[in-house]
């Protein structure tokens, strides 16, 4: 391959870089989506369009709420301003704020740009009130998997360690 060619790929990769500092990963109910943010980097809250919060959560802003499907949760109307913020044509919402509301852990790499948002208190606490474990695949220690679901009605033993 020509040399100046490579060099100009490398330029124009560097440029479309440099041109979204702002695209951020995150990671909700399991699935991975690239989204916008306005939030500076490294900002401990990741604000991002209303169209990317419906395309990676599902969920919508509507009069009576943030809503996905029948639930919905309802943004304090004297904190509004925390939630929504309009800048131009776009509308930006904080989704670090609103995992703060429905009480929904969050962990976010600076440097890589990645958030992970897990499941909601309402979600961890069926769990507990069911007396089911969640369902989940381990190798044993000679590398065999093995689905929790398989041993349903037996008594299990499950021992976990870690080195921390």
């Amino acid at each position: 391959m020509n040399l100046f060619l490579i060099i100009g790929l490398l330029l124009l990769t560097s440029m479309i870089i440099a041109a979204e500092p702002n695209r951020r990963t995150m990671i909700y109910d399991g699935k991975v989506t690239e989204v916008t943010s306005n939030s500076a980097a490294g900002a401990a809250d990741l604000w991002i369009t209303l169209e990317d919060l419906k395309r990676a959560t599902g969920f919508e802003n509507k009069p009576k709420g943030v809503c996905r499907d029948e639930l919905c949760f309802p943004l304090p109307k004297a904190r509004k301003s925390a939630f929504l913020n309009q800048q131009g044509k776009a509308t930006w919402f904080n989704l670090s704020e609103f995992a703060r509301l429905v009480r929904q852990p969050v962990a976010f790499d600076v440097e890589a740009a990645i958030w992970f948002f897990g499941p909601r208190a309402d979600e961890q606490n069926g769990y507990v009130s069911s007396l089911k474990a969640p369902d989940f695949k381990l190798p044993d220690l000679n590398g065999k998997l093995h689905l929790l679901a398989d041993y349903r009605g037996k008594k299990v033993l499950l021992l976990t360690w870690a080195s921390w």
